[in-house]
């Protein structure tokens, strides 16, 4: 399987832009009516405020353009009518299901500029069938990825997913989920509102957006008054309470004693798997009955799951399926290419 993602951020824009881009990928911009978006890292490098609201359903612009924009890029490799699985937090599931299928299920007519990267500008279009849609509970995608993936995870084990939007966790055994120990409350955004607002006490940090910010929390660096200033220690800090105040005592709540009896291991997926900081608050709390570990590429392990879900959903048909996963933080699809699909 192979794993392509672009920040999920939109911004309206109907100015041409000429080779600012290498590829589609690096240049998505989707019309939705006679309106131009520009998607992804095209509205991060040209945009002025790209923005995405949290946790947006199939009925919200924002979640149908991202939509489209996967599509289009797996359209680059796939020909064939698509078989998709997709999913959202277990919170929002069961509300955005039926939306959700019938949005995706059916023909759908994507008009695109392509001069972005070196193309015509304008009028692109391209049609892409979805011939079949499963909803599914994100954490259930990451479970499958654990388990069926690269990873090959046996036996029982805990799992959270440490997303922008939203955090999940469960206790996942070789039957399925233990539905009582599934937990969500807020996601890392959270922590990067701590961090602005204290930055924001000694720094101005203009009209940037949170997504904007976002990229600066990540890599522990900002820009202000055209100075560099390290933010690595707000960063830790901001982590460090996230953890203290929402995530600790929702999985006290949550998983019991006896829970802690069935494995001695926790699996962290998400963006917020690449935190050290974080990963480290989990260490200290669970010392000495669970070892803690970060799964490999932890962003798309909910895409990677979606699309092995895909591949069962289409009998074994590696040519079909797709997994999209319409994060908070970043859109991610997964697919097999052409070089793996007659493995």
């Amino acid at each position: 399987m192979v794993s392509y993602s672009f920040p999920s951020i939109i911004e309206s824009h109907n100015s041409e832009l000429k080779d600012v881009a290498p590829d589609l990928l690096h240049g998505l911009k989707i019309y939705e009516g006679d309106t131009g978006y520009i998607i992804g890292h095209l509205a991060l490098s040209e945009g002025i405020a790209p923005n995405k609201a949290i946790n947006s359903s199939p009925r919200d612009l924002d979640y149908r353009l991202l939509a489209k924009a996967g599509l289009l890029l797996a359209s680059m490799e796939i020909s064939k009518p698509i078989t998709l699985t997709t999913g959202f937090p277990f919170s929002t599931y069961q509300a955005n299901r039926a939306e959700a299928v019938s949005f995706f299920r059916g023909s759908h007519q994507i008009k695109y500029d392509a001069a972005p990267y070196g193309g015509d500008y304008g009028g692109q279009s391209k049609t892409v069938v979805v011939a079949d849609v499963e909803i599914i509970p994100e954490i259930l995608g990451c479970t499958i990825a654990a388990r069926y993936g690269e990873e090959r995870r046996q036996g029982n084990f805990f799992i959270a997913s440490l997303g922008y939007g939203t955090f999940e966790a469960c206790l996942s055994t070789d039957k399925g989920i233990v539905q009582r120990t599934l937990t969500d409350t807020n996601g890392l955004r959270y922590a990067v509102d701590l961090a602005m607002r204290e930055i924001s006490k000694s720094y101005y940090l203009g009209m940037r957006t949170e997504y904007q910010f976002d990229i600066g929390f990540q890599e522990g660096l900002m820009i202000a008054n055209r100075q560099k200033v390290d933010i690595t220690q707000i960063r830790r800090r901001s982590l460090e309470r996230y953890y203290r105040d929402v995530i600790s005592p929702v999985l006290r709540n949550a998983w019991k004693d006896d829970d802690f009896r069935r494995t001695s291991l926790l699996l962290l997926a998400g963006g917020g798997a690449l935190y050290p900081e974080l990963v480290a608050c989990f260490t200290q709390e669970f010392q000495g009955i669970l070892e803690v570990q970060a799964v490999s590429d932890p962003m798309t392990l909910a895409s990677r799951g979606y699309c092995l879900r895909a591949l069962h959903l289409a009998g074994g048909n590696r040519e079909t399926a797709l997994g999209l996963d319409i994060g908070n933080s970043h859109t991610v699809i997964t697919l097999f290419p052409r070089t793996e699909r007659k493995m």
